[in-house]
């Protein structure tokens, strides 16, 4: 019988999120996540930055029987947004966060399945009868959805997959969702590696948006602290940072990433050893995230290991970048 599992990472622009991995079966209309118990998740290495996520696993096949299986890896959603704000590198390539693989050592050349969903509803078939590129930010879409005809704009603009501007742009505002998945086998009571590299698409800001009135109110605020579990000293230099803003200084910015780690507890029993490591990028940056046991291990880098790890929750990061230097006038 064949036994199918997924390798989840769906990270994290502000919807996106990053995810870790479980196991699925395939049932109409993709993969459906569900539970393993016979592969266990012995070691994960986890490192987020807002230039690279590098995630190193060692998995075991605990049975006495070789588990052949179909190892998907959904990356993170890519949400249409009116104002948007998504780091993205090559936005008309389908391996658009430059996606790579490799188990035991050898590169894997995984298929990457896209599907389109707006609403919670599957909407990948009428973008292709309309010949639609399925990245929202890409120019090729762009161009794309000028030549709508228009009982489809007006469609679709009703069924909130796009919006109009005043410029009579139309705006995605659907959500991309790309799986990379390839076969493999566990060996019987051995243990197998698996590591993954991408650059991640990060959501942000172009100023600090959760205080209120330069005050630490409001519904934006109280999201905010449960997501990034917000403390005292944080709110505080933030709240110094957007008076400078106020007085006339640079902004700070946001960039936020998401990891989703909730599904690594599909795996038999929990994750034995778990390491996170994460990279603000710059000393002059602030970082916030929910995190038990969390060391400083450098000018920018912090650390948080645990055993037996059973990953209740899902993760996200919340930088406030510095404003960039003036060039010096020679």
């Amino acid at each position: 019988m064949l036994k199918l599992f997924t390798l989840l990472v769906a990270a994290g622009i502000a919807s996106p999120a990053l995810a870790n991995d479980t196991m699925a079966e395939v049932k109409t209309g993709g993969l459906i996540f569900a539970q393993s118990d016979d592969v266990s998740m012995v070691q994960e290495d986890l490192f987020i930055s807002a230039s690279q996520v590098r995630v190193d696993y060692i998995f075991e096949n605990t049975s006495d029987k070789d588990v052949e299986s179909l190892v998907a890896f959904p990356m993170p959603d890519i949400s249409g947004q009116v104002d948007s704000n998504s780091a993205i590198s090559d936005y008309d390539s389908d391996n658009f966060l430059h996606f790579s693989t490799v188990q035991d050592g050898r590169p894997i050349t995984a298929k990457l399945q896209q599907r389109v969903v707006s609403l919670g509803i599957d909407v990948t078939d009428e973008f292709a009868k309309n010949k639609i590129p399925v990245l929202p930010y890409s120019q090729k879409t762009r161009d794309a959805l000028a030549k709508l005809p228009q009982t489809v704009r007006k469609d679709w603009i009703a069924r909130g997959l796009i919006y109009p501007m005043t410029n009579a742009d139309l705006v995605p505002l659907w959500t991309l969702r790309s799986t990379y998945w390839w076969r493999t086998t566990f060996p019987a009571r051995k243990k197998v590696s698996v590591e993954h590299r991408y650059q991640p698409a990060v959501g942000g800001t172009v100023a600090i948006s959760f205080l209120e009135g330069g005050q630490p109110k409001g519904e934006r605020f109280e999201e905010y602290s449960r997501k990034y579990c917000l403390d005292a000293d944080f709110v505080r230099v933030a709240q110094q940072r957007a008076g400078e803003a106020e007085a006339g200084g640079a902004n700070y910015t946001e960039s936020w990433i998401s990891y989703v780690l909730s599904t690594g507890a599909n795996w038999a029993g929990p994750i034995r050893r778990f390491q996170l490591t994460v990279d603000k990028g710059k000393p002059g940056s602030l970082i916030s995230f929910c995190g038990s046991n969390v060391e400083k291990i450098g000018p920018t880098t912090f650390r948080m290991t645990a055993e037996d790890f059973d990953p209740a929750k899902d993760f996200d990061i919340l930088i406030l970048n510095p404003p960039e230097a003036e060039p010096k006038q020679p």
